[in-house]
């Protein structure tokens, strides 16, 4: 339930439905607003009988909402949340944010080669997978802490912060040391023990939209870990599962203004992951910023005929180099 302020409402009036809220065995949580301030109700199990909260005085309306997110939709949040890691902003009308680097982290000279060339190109953030879910067991699977490691010193060499993947709730402190953001996979996504811990830390948090995952179920993801006092959450379409085999996934770009209007939580897209193929990943980068998205998060390594993953949609220093330029145009235009 949300309870709405009249503007005219006292600190005291405001202090009074508060402990009305708590009284009845609920958790009351005050969103102060330009215009008035509105308090979140939160903690029920099925619906709130409203009578005594809406006859207090400075009470202007209750409004029930029956959605299983609440803290990060734009009815307990109606101003847009700005998310930042380093020197990087994600959403609130900052200019879009390029995160780049190599699927995953193979050597050290491959991570500092791969920060060098996307920081000259003009990237923000430095990714790189230390621990990697694959799909068959025999597949490349990672380096673990020593990979940690080799991003920290390539995000430390280049002046990027970097992003990472956790897997499990023990990986987490190892991952804190040595990573400025953490990433929630597709595969994760509804991993909620993990999601909870993860909120915890109070690190910022990629979440990445499961490859089956309704709108409504990406958001409630979004929600365990804000619930947990983490509103540090930028949201990531990464393509969805469907009929389609000529790409990788089906990009879902009818997703970025659809959670603008539903969350105030920033939003990215993984081109990359979403078509599986180099050429296109440039393409719907662009149509995504278009599409109002707050960012992009781009595959590239030195080598990509090398790659030990996904080297068929890993753009090569050139071809990042060309879609920065061309963004660059593209935002003039927007």
């Amino acid at each position: 339930m949300l309870i709405v302020m009249h503007h005219t409402a006292t600190e005291a009036q405001i202090d009074r439905v508060l402990k009305a809220v708590e009284a009845m065995g609920l958790q009351a949580e005050p969103i102060p607003g330009s215009l008035r301030t509105a308090i979140g109700v939160l903690g029920n199990q099925g619906y709130v009988d409203d009578t005594t909260i809406r006859n207090l005085p400075g009470v202007r309306e209750t409004i029930h909402v029956s959605k299983p997110y609440k803290l990060v939709s734009r009815d307990f949040h109606p101003e847009s949340t700005a998310v930042q890691v380093g020197s990087a902003v994600f959403g609130a009308d900052h200019p879009p944010v390029i995160i780049a680097g190599p699927c995953s982290i193979e050597t050290e000279e491959q991570m500092l080669e791969g920060a060098r060339i996307v920081k000259q190109a003009g990237a923000d953030m430095l990714r790189g997978g230390a621990f990697k879910p694959r799909t068959g067991p025999h597949s490349f699977q990672g380096l673990g802490i020593e990979g940690l490691k080799l991003l920290r010193a390539a995000g430390d060499a280049s002046g990027l912060p970097v992003v990472t993947e956790v897997m499990r709730i023990e990986q987490l402190p190892a991952i804190c040391e040595h990573a400025d953001m953490l990433q929630v996979g597709a595969r994760n996504m509804q991993n909620f023990d993990l999601l909870k811990e993860v909120g915890k830390t109070g690190f910022p948090v990629l979440l990445k939209r499961g490859m089956s995952a309704t709108l409504e179920e990406f958001l409630a993801a979004a929600e365990y870990i804000v619930a947990e006092g983490n509103n540090k959450v930028v949201l990531c379409e990464r393509g969805i599962r469907t009929f389609e085999k000529a790409t990788r996934n089906t990009l879902d770009l009818s997703v970025v203004p659809l959670i603008k209007q539903m969350s105030h939580l920033p939003i990215i897209v993984d081109p990359s992951h979403a078509t599986g193929k180099r050429f296109l990943v440039p393409i719907m980068g662009k149509a995504a910023l278009v599409a109002g998205a707050d960012g992009l998060m781009v595959e590239v390594h030195p080598d990509p005929a090398k790659a030990l993953c996904d080297g068929a949609q890993s753009l090569t220093g050139e071809d990042f180099t060309r879609l920065m330029a061309e963004l660059e145009s593209l935002k003039a235009v927007l």
